[in-house]
């Protein structure tokens, strides 16, 4: 076996798709198999759909919360399966439930994730009901299709019940690996900020920094949920705390890369003849690729033994550092000496897989709602025409409205394909519709043409079986990454399970057309129902970011009074900071491809971008250093000037909100005041005034451009 074979057979053994992949070969092919040997064939088609919803509706939990989920999943596959059964044969009256029914099921979302997966596939199975129902052509008092519908659900999930037994840690080692991949790739950006040119674009790599820390939000929340479904309430040990160690150690690693102790421009201008920030880059790079071995490390279920850790280039930073001598700028000094701390921590850290904290808080906290109440106040909550959900709702209701009334315009036996279509495209946002809309179209197109070319070149028989279960398998293989692919796998899938009723070449024209209709009710849906570009919630995120920022700011500072603890408290704050930060930097990037904004307002938001990561940046170094400050009168004065910092940025999340004004920090004379505070005191004191110094001028530019929005 040839070594680059090897490492691609590795790859392929070790991505996270693999295990649903075979699960749902194994599905399908079991479904094939059995009505092959005992069933009739034309039970194939609605079994095969449900398990191809039930696989929609999994998510990674542990054998536990899986059981609980697949009993919710198909308690509301049934639901849905029986109403549609029963209301399809009454147009006026089907046509009142389906919205109602779309809006329901989104607004549901809003209790979890989990739920919010559930109800999208729950969504997904009415449609399949109603294609099954229209290929079978019976009435809908037919019951049989329901039950195999249900068969096949119960089916795949049964199989990801015995998975999750067999395999139950799979899901939370590969969630891992994850976060340890997204802070390799967050590190070499953080690197390329290093560099000491005059030409070098810092603003664009501040906004590239700011989406590649989006990502790692979103991959250590996806881990901390796979730790919270198997740690349950039980203390962690062995193994499982092992794990809960290298997330703690994650978010440790996290915190330092985000941190910025001194403007890098401001750094490259000063110490341009010197190839400090140089040995500082690679330093970095090395380091990312220290997390990359971690990863792997975690992925494969190797021993998580020593890294390749570049002890001898952080030396040689060391010694750069000492052979440069004391610059002419005390903050500079201090600067350095600050971002050397923090690189030797953070090696620690990868090295010897702990985040150095004296007290460790194993408590996580639970997203999920602990009453039936508190899960009904959540969906109330978000009951309101300014909430995104809610006007997605309304949208996804007024398409499958008008998809059905075109359906029956059109062609009312064979039009459920408008509905899918509409389903699948209508998402909450314009990018998203938008991306998704071409690639739905192209998608359909190279299925519809993959097939015809099967069912033309190829005589009749049972080979078109496997293909089958390999389009199926397909679809899961390429839905979150190449969403073309999939959809062209689908297609492929639902195309030949015509066939097997005689239906395939007559269902090639009449299908293209129906996604191109269902594409453009979900276009228009999104320009004329509540739209909702993110251009105009612009102000609400980035009051949400403000607000994130005086909560973190606070627990930061209790910190330093009370000396270094990760408790939950400050976890949350933390973590909340960086959601809200990652929420308005995707939102921006969401923004720029609408066609609502103008080019001032965009060249606002892309700057605001840059000040949310520099303030993300300043309090994270001050999360960095945390460490209890000595008692004195110069240490109670910096702890108020954070204080009246952590206030201010309250009140520009007020005035964010209600698009209002806000003055300046005191103008410039504070900020003045805060820099001879930094010039006057030594230690931890010192970096903690020259932080807030830093901070009150990113605040004086937040207060300028929320004046400017």
């Amino acid at each position: 076996m040839s070594p680059l074979f090897a490492q691609r057979l590795s790859a392929v053994v070790e991505s996270d798709r693999l295990a649903d992949v075979v699960r749902v070969l194994l599905a399908l092919g079991g479904v094939l198999l059995w009505c092959a040997i005992h069933g009739p064939r034309t039970a194939a088609i609605p079994a095969l759909l449900g398990a191809i919803a039930c696989a929609l509706a999994e998510t990674d939990d542990a054998w536990r919360g899986r059981l609980r989920g697949l009993a919710v999943t198909l308690g509301c596959f049934a639901v849905a399966a029986i109403v549609v059964r029963w209301l399809i044969a009454t147009p006026w009256l089907f046509a009142l439930a389906l919205p109602a029914g779309a809006f329901g099921l989104v607004m549901l979302g809003a209790i979890s994730g989990r739920y919010a997966t559930i109800a999208a596939a729950t969504l997904i199975l009415s449609v399949y009901t109603m294609i099954d129902t229209d290929t079978a052509g019976t009435s809908g008092m037919n019951w049989a299709g329901t039950v195999h519908l249900l068969g096949g659900a119960a089916w795949y999930g049964v199989l990801s019940l015995l998975w999750s037994v067999l395999a139950p840690q799979r899901a939370l080692r590969l969630s891992l690996a994850r976060v340890f991949q997204a802070l390799a790739a967050q590190l070499e950006i953080k690197a390329a900020l290093f560099e000491p040119v005059h030409d070098l674009d810092r603003h664009a790599l501040n906004v590239t920094l700011a989406q590649r820390n989006a990502r790692t939000v979103e991959a250590m929340n996806e881990a901390r949920t796979a730790l919270l479904d198997r740690m349950g309430r039980r203390q962690p040990r062995g193994r499982m705390a092992q794990r809960l160690r290298l997330y703690f150690t994650a978010q440790d690693i996290h915190e330092r890369i985000s941190s910025a102790h001194y403007p890098y421009d401001a750094l490259a201008d000063a110490l341009f003849h010197s190839d400090i920030l140089f040995r500082f880059g690679r330093l970095l790079r090395l380091q990312a690729q220290a997390c990359r071995q971690r990863a792997d490390e975690i992925r494969r279920t190797l021993p998580l033994g020593s890294l390749a850790l570049p002890h001898a280039a952080l030396d040689d930073v060391r010694a750069a550092i000492a052979h440069h001598g004391e610059p002419r700028d005390s903050s500079i000094e201090e600067a350095l000496a600050g971002l050397l701390r923090n690189t030797e921590r953070l090696q620690a850290a990868l090295e010897t897989e702990s985040d150095g904290v004296r007290e460790v808080d194993y408590t996580l906290q639970n997203p999920d709602p602990p009453t039936m109440r508190d899960a009904w106040r959540r969906v109330q909550v978000q009951a309101t025409p300014r909430s995104m959900r809610f006007r997605h709702a309304v949208r996804l209701a007024a398409g499958m409205l008008a998809g059905y009334a075109l359906l029956l315009a059109v062609h009312p036996n064979h039009g459920y394909w408008i509905l899918l279509t509409t389903l699948f495209v209508c998402q909450p946002g314009y990018g998203a519709t938008r991306r998704r809309l071409i690639q739905r179209v192209g998608g359909t197109l190279a299925g519809l043409l993959a097939g015809w070319a099967l069912l033309h070149l190829l005589p009749g028989g049972d080979w078109r079986l496997p293909v089958i279960v390999l389009s199926g398998a397909a679809f899961f293989a390429f839905r979150h990454k190449r969403y073309t692919l999939a959809t062209a796998s689908i297609t492929l899938f639902v195309l030949l399970c015509f066939d097997q009723t005689g239906a395939g070449y007559t269902a090639i024209g009449p299908r293209l057309v129906d996604t191109l209709m269902g594409a453009a009710i979900a276009a228009l849906a999104l320009h004329f129902v509540l739209p909702d570009w993110h251009a105009r919630r612009l102000e609400d995120l980035l009051a949400d970011s403000l607000a994130a920022d005086a909560i973190y700011l606070r627990r930061i500072a209790h910190q330093y009074v009370r000396g270094k603890v990760d408790d939950l408290a400050y976890r949350v704050a933390r973590r909340d900071a960086h959601n809200a930060h990652a929420a308005l930097a995707g939102s921006v990037t969401e923004m720029l491809a609408e066609p609502v904004h103008s080019r001032e307002r965009g060249e606002v938001a892309l700057r605001l971008v840059t000040v949310s990561q520099s303030v993300l940046a300043h309090l994270s170094t001050l999360g960095s250093h945390r460490e209890a400050l000595p008692a004195g009168v110069d240490a109670e004065s910096t702890l108020a000037d954070v204080e009246a910092l952590a206030a201010h940025f309250s009140r520009l999340a007020a005035a964010a909100r209600s698009h209002g004004v806000v003055a300046p920090c005191a103008g410039a004379a504070w900020v003045t005041e805060l820099d001879e505070h930094a010039s006057t005191r030594t230690g931890l004191v010192r970096l903690l005034a020259l932080q807030c110094a830093l901070l009150a001028r990113d605040a004086d530019r937040f207060a300028a451009l929320v004046t400017e929005l």
